[in-house]
């Protein structure tokens, strides 16, 4: 009951034709077990489980056929397209084997400078929490502030801190700060969270889509026009050499108009080669929209109630975009 009650009002919402509405979620990773440290991100049951009601509620399609459809005004109603970011190592090992038993496609957007052994910067702030043997982390030295780590829940605050506190400072920065603040800890990096260049090959064979991410996932609208160009050719040859084809799609880094990317950001992904690129903007794409900011959302809900009455309010809503693209 449930089930046909929700296909009805996202039908309704998200009807064929010229006034459909291309719905596209957005996850980074897949838990094989929940980690108390990450809750927004799913576990594998739970990914599993949001998965099976998505292909009994949506029309689930790839990611090109979404933007040919924007573009020709034949969506099919209840579109939708499943995305991946950044390239983690639980795409291909958990996700992927769970949307391929449900038969689902998806696109994985790689970051590939972090491939075969490389970590992004949130996950080294991450382990470094992890590691912390105090109820306290001083990072005062580092130009940062005290952080509690006595419990899990400020544990995962403290994250979020530091993360807001580094996130929009240059990629070398970034990096360097990061691996002081694991020093601080005294703990040793993982190296094995990012995906093999062989797992991301796999994918393709899989009948999954790769798109590019950039190289190493800087905030492109803080960088010179040089840098970011390069950023973004580089990102799309290394993809193409996985995918063994051309790479039609893109995925600015974070994500977010105006604060992460600009028109001048736009004009680089179009001028690089690409057929069209995915925001970060929560919102439902509707016919004739900008296909070089495709709007996005992650699914934080978990209960398929309350997830449809999110997509309900997507699809009724205008993703925000770059107001001068």
């Amino acid at each position: 009951m449930l089930d046909s009650l929700a296909r009805a009002a996202i039908a309704l919402m998200s009807p064929a034709g010229s006034a459909g509405r291309l719905s596209v979620l957005v996850f980074h990773r897949v838990l094989a077990e929940s980690d108390p440290l990450l809750p927004d991100e799913p576990s594998a049951a739970e990914f599993e489980q949001l998965m099976a009601w998505v292909k009994r509620t949506f029309r689930v399609i790839p990611l090109e056929e979404g933007v040919a459809g924007l573009k020709s005004g034949r969506l099919p109603a209840r579109a939708l397209c499943i995305t991946f970011d950044d390239g983690y190592e639980n795409n291909a090992s958990v996700a992927a084997p769970i949307l391929a038993r449900l038969g689902l496609h998806a696109t994985f957007f790689i970051a590939t400078g972090y491939l075969d052994g490389g970590r992004m910067f949130n996950d080294s702030v991450v382990e470094a929490v992890r590691g912390v043997r105090e109820n306290e982390l001083d990072l005062r030295p580092l130009g940062l502030y005290v952080y509690r780590t006595s419990s899990i829940s400020e544990r995962v605050a403290a994250i979020g801190q530091i993360l807001a506190a580094i996130k929009y400072k240059k990629p070398t920065e970034r990096v360097e700060l990061t691996e002081r603040i694991a020093e601080v800890v005294a703990v040793d990096l993982p190296t094995k969270l990012m995906m093999t260049s062989a797992q991301a090959a796999k994918l393709v064979r899989m009948g999954f889509a790769l798109g590019s991410h950039t190289d190493t996932h800087p905030i492109l609208a803080r960088l010179a026009a040089d840098g970011a160009k390069l950023e973004i050719e580089v990102g799309k040859r290394r993809v193409e050499e996985l995918a063994g084809g051309r790479v039609s799609l893109f995925a600015y880094p974070n994500g977010y108009p105006d604060r992460d990317y600009s028109a001048a950001t736009v004009e680089l992904v179009r001028g690089a080669g690409f057929d069209a690129a995915v925001s970060a903007s929560p919102g439902a794409a509707r016919i004739g929209c900008d296909p070089y900011q495709i709007p996005r959302f992650t699914p934080w809900e978990r209960r398929p109630t309350k997830f449809t009455a999110r997509m309900l309010v997507y699809l009724a809503s205008v993703a925000p975009t770059y107001a001068h693209a």
